[in-house]
Protein backbone atom coordinates (compact mmCIF):
# COMPACT_ATOMS: atom_id res chain seq x y z
CA UNK A 1 0.00 0.00 0.00
CA UNK A 2 1.11 3.39 -1.08
CA UNK A 3 0.74 6.34 0.62
CA UNK A 4 -0.10 10.10 -1.23
CA UNK A 5 2.44 12.35 0.22
CA UNK A 6 0.68 16.20 0.37
CA UNK A 7 2.59 18.69 0.06
CA UNK A 8 3.02 21.64 2.70
CA UNK A 9 0.85 24.07 0.19
CA UNK A 10 -1.89 21.32 0.16
CA UNK A 11 -1.64 20.87 3.81
CA UNK A 12 -1.42 24.60 4.76
CA UNK A 13 -4.66 25.45 2.07
CA UNK A 14 -6.56 22.35 4.20
CA UNK A 15 -5.99 24.10 7.47
CA UNK A 16 -6.94 27.28 5.84
CA UNK A 17 -10.17 26.20 4.37
CA UNK A 18 -11.07 24.45 8.03
CA UNK A 19 -10.14 27.80 9.88
CA UNK A 20 -11.96 29.76 7.34
CA UNK A 21 -15.38 27.16 8.00
CA UNK A 22 -14.74 26.52 11.81
CA UNK A 23 -14.66 30.53 11.70
CA UNK A 24 -17.50 31.29 9.88
CA UNK A 25 -19.65 28.67 11.34
CA UNK A 26 -18.61 30.12 14.84
CA UNK A 27 -19.84 33.62 13.81
CA UNK A 28 -22.97 32.46 12.73
CA UNK A 29 -23.62 30.61 15.99
CA UNK A 30 -23.07 34.18 17.92
CA UNK A 31 -24.79 36.05 15.39
CA UNK A 32 -28.19 33.79 15.73
CA UNK A 33 -27.74 33.60 20.01
CA UNK A 34 -27.36 37.54 19.57
CA UNK A 35 -30.35 37.80 17.83
CA UNK A 36 -32.18 35.77 20.13
CA UNK A 37 -30.98 37.44 23.26
CA UNK A 38 -31.80 40.64 21.78
CA UNK A 39 -35.25 39.83 20.97
CA UNK A 40 -35.84 38.42 24.73
CA UNK A 41 -34.21 42.07 25.85
CA UNK A 42 -36.54 43.65 23.29
CA UNK A 43 -39.40 41.78 24.87
CA UNK A 44 -38.41 42.46 28.38
CA UNK A 45 -38.29 46.68 27.60
CA UNK A 46 -41.74 46.18 25.66
CA UNK A 47 -43.49 44.38 28.53
CA UNK A 48 -41.69 47.15 31.07
CA UNK A 49 -42.93 50.11 29.20
CA UNK A 50 -46.40 48.62 29.06
CA UNK A 51 -46.51 48.05 32.70
CA UNK A 52 -45.04 51.84 33.34
CA UNK A 53 -47.81 53.29 30.88
CA UNK A 54 -50.52 51.90 33.36
CA UNK A 55 -48.50 53.04 36.32
CA UNK A 56 -48.74 56.46 34.46
CA UNK A 57 -52.69 56.20 34.41
CA UNK A 58 -53.09 55.13 37.61
CA UNK A 59 -50.77 58.11 38.81
CA UNK A 60 -52.89 60.69 36.70
CA UNK A 61 -56.07 58.81 38.17
CA UNK A 62 -55.01 59.45 41.21
CA UNK A 63 -53.77 63.26 40.51
CA UNK A 64 -57.57 63.67 39.39
CA UNK A 65 -59.09 62.57 42.28
CA UNK A 66 -56.39 64.42 44.81
CA UNK A 67 -57.16 67.62 42.66
CA UNK A 68 -60.98 67.74 42.74
CA UNK A 69 -62.49 70.70 43.66
CA UNK A 70 -65.11 68.92 46.46
CA UNK A 71 -61.94 67.45 48.41
CA UNK A 72 -60.28 70.56 48.54
CA UNK A 73 -63.42 72.49 49.64
CA UNK A 74 -63.74 69.54 52.27
CA UNK A 75 -60.18 69.77 53.24
CA UNK A 76 -59.82 74.16 53.25
CA UNK A 77 -63.39 73.60 55.90
CA UNK A 78 -62.37 70.78 58.32
CA UNK A 79 -58.74 71.09 58.55
CA UNK A 80 -57.67 75.32 57.74
CA UNK A 81 -61.16 76.11 59.33
CA UNK A 82 -61.48 78.42 56.24
CA UNK A 83 -65.28 80.07 55.34
CA UNK A 84 -67.19 81.43 52.71
CA UNK A 85 -66.57 85.00 52.14
CA UNK A 86 -69.32 87.17 53.04
CA UNK A 87 -70.30 90.23 50.87
CA UNK A 88 -68.73 93.13 52.77
CA UNK A 89 -65.67 91.09 52.81
CA UNK A 90 -64.95 91.36 48.53
CA UNK A 91 -63.46 94.77 47.51
CA UNK A 92 -63.65 96.05 44.00
CA UNK A 93 -61.12 98.11 42.26
CA UNK A 94 -61.72 101.05 39.83
CA UNK A 95 -60.32 99.68 36.72
CA UNK A 96 -60.82 102.84 34.56
CA UNK A 97 -58.28 104.87 33.70
CA UNK A 98 -57.12 108.17 34.80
Amino acid sequence: MVRKKYSWRQIILVACLVIFFLGNLTFYIWYQSESIRLGYKIHDLENQAEKLKEEIKQLEARKESLLSLDRIDRLARSELNLQEIKPDQIVFEDQTEK
